[in-house]
Order: structure tokens, then C-alpha cells, then sequence
């Protein structure tokens, strides 16, 4: 009995190892150009993240914020850039968060992706086709 008990017991505290560690990206984090924050969030079971800061959020003008402009969609263009969901969808898995996308307003482009957490410093792995032919951004926990 105090056998079963201690297995019983491990299990729930290995479950419950599994689920904090599905939300250790929850949080603010500095792009690699540290022009830029993200907060990464978790809803429905999934995790998105909003550009919540920007280093130069307006135009030269001053005033006018800074839009989608290089969005292959003609549709987007106009959408500002600040509080712009950029990571979509990803599911955590095996100690990392997959099947979800990133979406690079510098470039215009949305690519697949995969995080993984390494201490403080969280890689963003954009790819086409498969990881092996991306490239991977380090955020940093703010």
C-alpha cells in the first residue's frame, strides 16, 4: 500500500512538473535587437504572443504609428504594429512548444515554429518546410 502511494504520489507531482513547465514561457521577452517585447500568453490551451513594446513605435513624423506595411497581404498593411499577435497557435509537447507560427513584421513573412526554453533565453525557431532549413531567434526574459 504505501508503495502504491508513493507511486500515486510521484506521478501527480510529475504532472504537476509537466504543467508549470507548459506555462514557463509565459511572460515578457526582448526580441534579439532588444527594439522589441513580446508577451507571450497562454489561451485555450495554446500560446500566442503580442508585440506589446517597441523601441520606435511611430512613424519619423512622430505621430503616426508604425503599420504592417511589408505584409504580403495588401488587406494587413494598414493594422499597426504595436499589440500585433506575431506567435500564433503553438502547443507544448516533449519540453517544447510546436506546431505554431511566427510572423515576422520586419519582413513581411510568416514562417512555421518551434520554441524551446533554455534558462532565461527562450529560441524561436522559424523554418519553411521542415526546422532544418530555418533560422532561430534567442528572446530574452525581460
Amino acid at each position: 500500500m504505501k508503495r502504491l502511494a508513493l507511486v500515486v504520489g510521484l506521478t501527480l507531482a510529475s504532472m504537476t512538473g509537466f504543467a508549470q513547465a507548459a506555462s514557463a514561457i509565459k511572460g515578457l521577452w526582448f526580441n534579439p535587437e532588444k527594439d522589441g517585447k513580446v508577451d507571450i500568453y497562454e489561451s485555450s490551451g495554446k500560446y500566442y504572443g503580442k508585440l506589446v513594446w517597441m523601441k520606435t513605435p511611430f512613424e519619423a513624423d512622430g505621430k503616426t504609428p508604425r503599420k504592417d506595411n511589408k505584409n504580403k497581404n495588401a488587406s494587413l498593411r494598414d493594422r499597426t504594429l504595436l499589440n500585433m499577435v506575431i506567435l500564433t497557435g503553438f502547443t507544448f509537447e516533449d519540453g517544447k512548444w510546436v506546431d505554431g507560427e511566427v510572423y515576422d513584421p520586419k519582413s513581411g513573412k510568416t514562417y512555421s515554429s518551434v520554441m524551446s526554453l533554455k534558462g532565461d533565453k527562450l529560441e524561436i525557431r522559424g523554418y519553411v518546410g521542415t526546422p532544418l532549413f530555418g533560422r532561430t531567434a534567442v528572446f530574452t526574459r525581460q
